[in-house]
């Protein structure tokens, strides 16, 4: 519940050189002084023995009082900085747990909190989960653009455009005479102009390749040395290495980073036409996955490669006699001695970049993509409607849209989801 006070470590687990314990809530301030006996003024920090409800010593520890709203949770909140030893932190916990009134917060709950008191919207909430998440130092960079609130900034500045628009349109409509449109060309041009900025938003690299890795697809036909390359780059054998022509029967899948990059780099059934009903079920999935890919690795006939943006005729096994070079390939390797291997990943992280965003861009996820759509195609409509009561009614609904990328509207389905991907006392 909102009115409940929540407490937390917000920290690492100890051991640890100093842990965080949180407290958020309206007795939050009287917890504080329950075990530190005062408190320092707001936003700052004071050096204060902390007391069982015994008075025995818990600890020396630094003590932090926020009051609400300026707080990072929109609540009155305490924070303890104490030693980090996990007899230290244990005890602080179970002070704060004998307190009436007190409970451990569950994983999230004081972003969501956050949220929830319009100290952050969700898609900076999306950010700050995804910062968490972050493994790569571009996924690090594009979490913290949302988590600063790129995206609210901007999404802020269209709202201002929209309500603009949409006011002019009602006005319209209050002084329209009977039988004419009042329809205004500047008022649909200018919508227009705010459907066409968010097509080029819509068009920008998304954030999934970035967050889940850019999907790097191995294909060709049976005894091709899929398997072997995909083992040599992963440097461990993950795919099993046979001289018999249809070994692979699914799929297998090895996350990497190249160079910050995320990749998951793929294996497939080799193609052909199969009758065994396992083996046609594994060529068929691999078809799917090479058209689905965002770099396909080909290792049959450069004159066989199917059509794809970002392909890669990758001559293997260039170790074997008769076999250093092949026309129309696009690099030579072998998995065996390792020659072209620095070249084949270079060549991949280079067209890998071209799906990532820029590394200031923002990317937009597919929730906050689908939003901004739905603001796009109403734009549109009102764009191509000769009714102004139609105008107004699509400019009403792309602002609905807004609010649903921001959370402020209709999302009640997305936030346990989101909120459950924290950890406890975040």
């Amino acid at each position: 519940m909102i009115d409940d006070t929540i407490f937390a470590l917000s920290s690492g687990r100890p051991p640890a050189a100093v842990s965080v314990i949180r407290v958020s809530g309206p007795l939050a301030h009287e917890a504080g002084r329950r075990l530190a006996g005062s408190l320092p003024e707001a936003r700052h920090a004071a050096l204060r023995t902390l007391r069982g409800a015994d008075g025995g010593v818990l600890d020396d520890a630094l003590v932090l009082r926020f009051d609400s709203p300026a707080s990072a949770s929109g609540e009155d909140t305490i924070e303890f900085q104490c030693h980090g030893g996990r007899a230290i932190v244990d005890a602080v916990l179970e002070a704060l747990a004998e307190i009436e009134g007190l409970r451990l917060a569950e994983p999230g709950e004081f972003t969501r909190r956050a949220f929830e008191n319009g100290r952050i919207d969700l898609t900076e909430a999306e950010g700050l989960a995804d910062l968490i998440e972050a493994e790569t130092e571009s996924q690090r960079k594009a979490a913290l653009a949302l988590a600063e609130g790129g995206l609210r900034r901007q999404v802020e500045d269209w709202q201002q455009v929209l309500l603009q628009l949409s006011a002019r349109a009602e006005a319209a409509i209050d002084y329209v005479d009977e039988g004419e449109t009042g329809l205004d060309a500047r008022l649909l041009e200018d919508c227009e102009s705010l459907s066409r900025e968010l097509r080029d938003w819509l068009a920008r690299p998304r954030a999934e390749p970035l967050k889940d890795g850019v999907r790097v697809v191995v294909a060709g036909p049976p005894n091709a040395g899929k398997s072997s390359l995909v083992n040599a780059i992963a440097g461990q054998e993950r795919a099993i290495v046979t001289d018999i022509p249809g070994t692979t029967r699914d799929h297998i899948e090895v996350s990497l980073a190249l160079g910050g990059v995320p990749i998951v780099l793929t294996d497939t059934a080799g193609l052909r036409e199969a009758d065994e009903p396992v083996e046609r079920i594994g060529v068929d999935r691999a078809r799917a996955l090479a058209e689905a890919a965002d770099v396909l690795l080909w290792l049959g006939d450069p004159e066989n490669a199917p059509d794809h943006p970002r392909l890669v005729r990758v001559h293997a096994r260039s170790d074997l006699p008769g076999r250093a070079s092949v026309p129309n390939a696009s690099t030579a390797v072998s998995s065996k001695t390792g020659r072209g291997l620095k070249d084949l990943l270079e060549i991949v992280r280079a067209l890998s970049r071209t799906v990532l965003p820029g590394e200031d861009a923002i990317a937009l996820n597919r929730r906050q993509a689908t939003h901004l759509s739905d603001a796009e195609q109403e734009l549109r409509r009102a764009t191509a409607s000769n009714d102004l009561v139609l105008v107004a009614e699509h400019l009403r609904s792309a602002r609905l849209a807004f609010d649903q990328l921001t959370g402020r509207a209709g999302v009640e389905d997305v936030l346990d989801a989101l909120f459950g991907r924290f950890c406890l006392g975040k």
